[in-house]
């Protein structure tokens, strides 16, 4: 199993992160990762991050405050 983050514009446009894809071994693992740098991605454009399990969407997340 893989688990990625695909993130997106408000317009569901795709926004490739300039780090490239990053992939964890568990969900726990995606899940503290995007807890450490959700600012920085909500920073660089990206409204929604949506986690996938072996590209299978899991659930999908807005990256703005309140």
């Amino acid at each position: 199993m893989v688990w990625t983050w695909r993130y997106e514009k408000a317009d569901g446009s795709v926004v490739t992160p300039a780090g490239g894809q990053e992939e964890f071994a568990g969900q726990g693992d995606a899940e503290t990762w995007i807890g450490e740098t959700w600012k920085q991605l909500a920073e660089d454009g990206v409204d929604t991050a949506v986690l996938l399990e072996d590209g299978t969407k899991v659930y999908a997340m807005s990256l703005h405050e309140g």
